[in-house]
Parts: C-alpha cells; sequence; structure tokens
C-alpha cells in the first residue's frame, strides 16, 4: 500500500489547524493586555469577533493557498509569509468592523495589538512545527526503503538529485544497474546491490518498500512494473525527466493514455473559480464607476473632440483568441490614421508605440489617461470574459501579426486591465522585451495573492497617476 501525497487544501491540515490556534492566542494576549485578566470570549462582541476570525482564516487559505512550498521556506520567507498572511487576515477583520459598522464597539488598541502579536506567533509556531516535522521525516524508521533501477548512464544523476531534495519521505538503500556488472560498488555513497540477473533475489530477501525504474526503455520498464506491481510493491515509472523551464506538470488520462501534461502554470480550480470570482465582483464595482465617469467626462468629450463617447479596437486575448475592447475615447477619431506619420518618434523598442505629449490626445483625454479613467469601460469585457482585472496588456492586430515564438509566451493568460508591466512604472519602460520578460514571470508565478498584490500597487498608481502612459 502507498500513501499518495495529499493535493488538496488538507495537505496541510495541520498548518490551518496551527494558525487558527495562533489567531486565537493572539486575540486573548491583545486583550488581555489592554483589557485586563479575563477572555475575550466572555464579552459578546469579542466571542463573535473570535468566530469571524476563523472564518475569514478558512477564506484565506481556500483562495490564498498561504501554505505552499511551507517545508521548502528558509527562516526569512517563512517570516515574509507570516506578515503576509496575518496582514490578510487583519484587513479581513477591518472590513468585517467596517461592513457590519462595527468600529466603535472594538478597541482599536486591541486589534492593532492583535496583529504584531499575531505575525510573532504565527511565526514562531510554524517555525516548531517545520523543525518538527523536518525532523520525524529525517528518521530512518520513518522513512520508506526505495531501490532504484537504472542503467550505468543515470545512476549517478538520479542519485544526486534524490540527495538534493530539500525533504523526502524515503531512502535510497540500494542501487540495481540493469546494463553492467556492478555488484557490490558504490555509486555516490549508495551501494549497488544487484544487477539484471539477481535483482529478483535481491528483493526476495530484503526490505523493499519502493522501486524506482529510471533510464530504461519504455517496453522494458513496463514489463519490469508489471512484474514488480504483482509482488505487491510500490512502483514509480519515470515517464519524462522535467527541467527548470516546465516545473509546473501533472499527471492526466488521455482515453488510455497517462500522461504528463506541463504549462508555464497549472491552476487548480479553485484558484480558477476565485479569480473568476474576484473579477466578476470587481468588474460590478467597475462598471459603477464607469456609469459615474460617463456621466462626468461624456459631455467633455463631446466638447473637446466631436464624436464618440467610447472606442473600440480589435484585440488579441488568450493564446490569439480575438475580442473587442473598449475605452473611452482619449484620442482624435482619425488617430489610427495619424498613427503612420508618428512612427518615427515612437519611444518603445519592439511591438509596442508609445510617445510622450501624443499630440492625437486631447485635453481631457491626458487626465483621462493619468488616472486610467479612460480604462473604465474594460471592465465590460471583464464581466464578459474577454479579460481579467489581472493579467497581460492586449496586443493590437498589427503586433501580434509581427510576434515571434518567444512573444506568445505573455498571451498565455487572459489580458488584464491592469498587471505587472503597468505597476512597475510603464511610462520608464520602453523595451518590448522587459514588457514580454515582465508578463511571463507574472504568468508563472501566478497566484491569487499576487493578483490581490497587483490590485493595490494598481490603486496607488492610478491614485497617484506614477507610471502613467
Amino acid at each position: 500500500m502507498y500513501k499518495r501525497e495529499k493535493k488538496s487544501w488538507l495537505k496541510h491540515l495541520d498548518f490551518t489547524i496551527l494558525d487558527i490556534v495562533c489567531l486565537q492566542i493572539a486575540l486573548v494576549i491583545a486583550y488581555i493586555m489592554r483589557l485586563g485578566w479575563h477572555l475575550p470570549y466572555s464579552s459578546e462582541p469579542y466571542e463573535r469577533l473570535a468566530i469571524v476570525m476563523v472564518l475569514i482564516d478558512i477564506c484565506v487559505v481556500f483562495l490564498f493557498e498561504p501554505y505552499t512550498g511551507i517545508l521548502r521556506r528558509g527562516h526569512f520567507q517563512e517570516a515574509n509569509a507570516c506578515i503576509t498572511y496575518c496582514t490578510i487576515i487583519f484587513a479581513g477583520i477591518l472590513a468585517y468592523e467596517v461592513a457590519t459598522k462595527q468600529t466603535e464597539i472594538y478597541s482599536r488598541k486591541v486589534i492593532f495589538a492583535y496583529w504584531v502579536i499575531s505575525i510573532v506567533v504565527v511565526y514562531l509556531s510554524r517555525v516548531v512545527l517545520k523543525y518538527q516535522i523536518l525532523s520525524r521525516m529525517k528518521k530512518a524508521k520513518n522513512l520508506s526503503v526505495m531501490i532504484l533501477v537504472t542503467t550505468q548512464e543515470y545512476a549517478k544523476e538520479a542519485l544526486l538529485e534524490f540527495e538534493h531534495l530539500p525533504y523526502r519521505d524515503f531512502i535510497v538503500s540500494g542501487v540495481v544497474v540493469v546494463d553492467q556488472k556492478l555488484r557490490g560498488a558504490k555509486i555516490c555513497g549508495v551501494p549497488v546491490v544487484a544487477n539484471a540477473d539477481d535483482f529478483y533475489e535481491y528483493l526476495r530477501t530484503h526490505v523493499v518498500d519502493e522501486v524506482f525504474i529510471n533510464g530504461n526503455t519504455r517496453e522494458s520498464s513496463q514489463a519490469l512494473a508489471n512484474e514488480l506491481l504483482e509482488m505487491g510493491l510500490t512502483v514509480h515509472f519515470n515517464l519524462v525527466h522535467m527541467n527548470a523551464l516546465a516545473p509546473n506538470k501533472v499527471v492526466e488520462k488521455y482515453g488510455n493514455y497517462m500522461v504528463l501534461t506541463s504549462s508555464m502554470k497549472i491552476a487548480s480550480p479553485r484558484q480558477i473559480f476565485a479569480k473568476r470570482l474576484m473579477d466578476i465582483t470587481g468588474s460590478l464595482i467597475g462598471l459603477v464607476l464607469c456609469g459615474i465617469s460617463f456621466l462626468i467626462f461624456a459631455p467633455i468629450i463631446k466638447l473637446q473632440s466631436p464624436g464618440p463617447v467610447f472606442f473600440s479596437q480589435i484585440r488579441i486575448g488568450k493564446n490569439g483568441r480575438q475580442f473587442k475592447l473598449y475605452k473611452f475615447r482619449s484620442m482624435n477619431v482619425d488617430a489610427e490614421k495619424q498613427k503612420a506619420a508618428l512612427m518615427g518618434k515612437n519611444e518603445m523598442s519592439g511591438l509596442m508605440f508609445k510617445i510622450a505629449d501624443d499630440p492625437r490626445i486631447f485635453p481631457v483625454g491626458k487626465i483621462m489617461r493619468k488616472y486610467s479613467i479612460d480604462e473604465l469601460p474594460q471592465f465590460f469585457n471583464v464581466l464578459k470574459g474577454d479579460m481579467s482585472l489581472v493579467g497581460t496588456r492586449p496586443p493590437t492586430v498589427e503586433e501580434f501579426e509581427q510576434y515571434q515564438l518567444h512573444h506568445k509566451a505573455r498571451l498565455g493568460i487572459k489580458p488584464g486591465i491592469t498587471g505587472m508591466w503597468q505597476v512597475s512604472g510603464r511610462s520608464e519602460i520602453t523595451d518590448f522585451e522587459e514588457v514580454v520578460a515582465l508578463d511571463t514571470h507574472y504568468i508563472s508565478q501566478w497566484s491569487v495573492g499576487l493578483d490581490f498584490k497587483i490590485l493595490c500597487k494598481t490603486l496607488q498608481v492610478v491614485i497617484t497617476g506614477k507610471g502613467s502612459e
């Protein structure tokens, strides 16, 4: 029997429960420090807050996945993760107080003290639990005994890869080299225990839990795997060696084929659900702002530049799909025709067009662009599903037709109203390759938490007008 690694949020149920307990401890300490020696649960408002805190924590775990790679984190990385986690919880508590109009009921000193204390308590408890888990995993009696079956060519490579794993729940007790007579020798300190002739005899007389097959031909590996399964052993069949360019992978079944699927980023169903929920909620709020802006700016647009209030253009979306993008018009009606005459002043190196003090922009258009008001109609694109709140900048058809192969990587996700390029000082970036690098970095590192950070930075950029086109 093989204990499969959990892939759901239950994988780190221990850390989830620990954090819930630590948050309650932080609340108790903050309450006692400010209001005296009795528990907060004796007060109905704070008892209610304690329950809400648990619900917020569950939502944060579900949406932001704060435990991804937690056992691999160093102390500094863990401290940063704890600060982010506790700050999101703290923000949720403040949002709850404002939404329920209870800001006057709770002591601000208690709430802010809770924030600081929670960071310390959560960090220390995680460090202790990780130490215990890693120590337990290193004890031989808790490790599964595995044999590596391979050829001489791949033996050293596989053993070094296992040796450098940050943590593992198995120990490689021996190597079986099937194409050479090396019994008695050692490879990377691991003994060669058998060859192709006496492999089964070794399995019969020694403790072996798992067998890792690597480097054989597909036919011989499948035949060997079938025989080992009949012996009751757990078999790991190496499909393909994945390098750093394809870190995201999952095994799937297509018909009768078992395939290893890889992509720049593989998102879970709940991550996709959370992103779409964020898009719908944000687009509804954005469309209200769009309506208010229409009432204010539509008459001015008409007055300064006769023509339609809205501007629409075919843009390229996810993996080359075309869609119609909407904006408030901030340029003259014949702006596209004037673009050819201005190409000599283009400040961008590559497949984007941008010039300072663009003469095609009328006066109020400059104000709208500085504070990104012209982009508010794109919330309709988000609601439709053509775009997302956060993503990559959608190129024009003309730009897309000039793309090189590596440029298309930035289209691996839905385009967004904002993104990593927009919050990285877009007015200062003049090299299209740098835009591509930022976009591909965003896609490969994407998470709901990263979207949340970019949205917060976007608000700062919009309010200050810094980095606008």
